[in-house]
């Protein structure tokens, strides 16, 4: 059997779901579970964000001499005070700062900032920058909250692979990237069926008998099993706002339906990008702004309609954020200290934080002024209701950014 004959679109050692809230209510009684019905949802900024056109430095004039044709001019700027405000692309999300539920971090970042796409995501994802850890924070999370391991849909990664910010010991998170798209699926020569393949398992004569092959076939059955599940479970929600025709606005929908659908869900996590603007930035950067600020607009009136949006918190991160000075190619560089948002539930909406001076720069970058650890220690203890010593580390006081 070649390796590529079966792909599966869901992560391992996937359990089946129960049928009704009921049943939840029963699995999370009898498992000591958290007894609330607080939802987490992260947003990836994949490809590093250019925080400086997020939330812009207007008063500040070296904004405008270390970037001559990307900086936003002051009349655009949507002011939140005499220093800073947000792209014009979030006109949208800006509604929703005024109204008290956005809170907006600065600075956010950690020692020794390490420029590579993949370190230092995997940093931000397991919240160990001096080491290698193999469990991310929120994987960490779910392993210590007592989930039932009945519910398959205790977290949701809606995306192609499961990220490395919800891998855990102990508890298994689905990977969907869209309904009609989860399960098991074949290459593009041949569909290998459900029950030819557990034929081939069980078949003595294959011409090699792998011990994980058994193991295999249990992760293909139970992802089929959630795959004909999961539709039937979201079926009765009907959206009450109109989403962006994008795959992220796509994305956020499937999200408020697995949330108002009580599936026992307690993470879930989307991704927009890519950010990774080294050439001509502005024109991605405020596409991707735009589809941000509508996306989380639609989202949040989605869940207010269906009496949601208390319960669920959404936050943001990305692999890191762009060099202060513009490049030659009307883009920017990797770089250091970008802001963390944090949106919905019981925020108090502000600003917090200092934000990074422009003057005193460390070989072209920003120095962070939050360690992205005190965000995560928030959104742990405030918000999850669990110590978050054990899962970031000692030492990060939560922000008084939440109720």
């Amino acid at each position: 059997m070649k390796r590529n004959a079966f792909l599966l679109g869901a992560a391992s050692g996937l359990a089946l779901v129960g049928h009704s809230d009921g049943f939840f209510a029963r699995a999370l009684a009898q498992t000591g579970a958290p007894n609330d019905d607080r939802v987490l949802v992260v947003v990836y900024f994949q490809g590093g964000n250019d925080g400086l056109n997020t939330v812009v430095p207007f008063g500040m004039p070296a904004y405008y001499k270390y970037r001559p044709t990307l900086a936003v001019t002051q009349n655009d700027v949507l002011r939140i005070n005499d220093t800073v405000g947000l792209n014009p692309q979030l006109k949208p999300f800006k509604d929703l700062y005024d109204k008290g539920q956005v809170a907006i971090v600065q600075g956010v970042g950690y020692p020794n900032p390490d420029y590579s796409h993949f370190r230092s995501t995997e940093i931000w994802e397991t919240a160990a920058p001096d080491k290698y850890a193999s469990t991310g924070w929120l994987g960490r999370y779910l392993d210590g909250a007592n989930m039932p391991p009945e519910n398959l849909f205790n977290a949701v990664a809606i995306a192609d692979v499961l990220p490395e910010v919800l891998v855990a010991d102990h508890v298994d998170v689905a990977a969907i990237a869209q309904l009609n798209g989860y399960g098991l699926t074949s290459d593009r020569s041949k569909t290998l069926g459900r029950d030819e393949f557990h034929a081939f398992v069980a078949d003595n004569n294959v011409p090699f008998r792998s011990p994980y092959l058994a193991q295999v076939a249990s992760i293909e059955d139970h992802a089929q099993r959630g795959a004909e599940e999961l539709p039937k479970l979201v079926a009765g929600y009907k959206p009450a706002a109109t989403y962006p025709e994008t795959p992220f606005g796509h994305s956020l929908a499937l999200a408020a339906q697995v949330i108002g659908s009580k599936l026992g869900t307690r993470v879930l996590y989307v991704q927009l990008g890519s950010f990774d603007t080294h050439t001509t930035q502005k024109a991605t950067q405020d596409r991707l702004l735009a589809d941000f600020a509508n996306g989380i607009s639609a989202f949040y009136a989605d869940l207010a309609a269906h009496g949601d949006d208390k319960r669920v918190l959404t936050m943001t991160f990305s692999d890191f954020g762009r060099r202060v000075a513009e490049n030659g190619s009307r883009g920017t560089d990797h770089g250091s200290a970008a802001p963390v948002f944090v949106i919905g539930g019981g925020v108090k909406g502000g600003l917090y934080g200092e934000h990074p001076s422009l003057d005193a720069l460390d070989a072209g970058n920003m120095r962070f002024t939050t360690d992205f650890r005190s965000v995560y220690a928030t959104v742990l203890e405030k918000w999850l209701q669990r110590p978050s010593s054990g899962i970031v580390g000692p030492g990060f006081a939560p922000l008084p950014l939440l109720a």
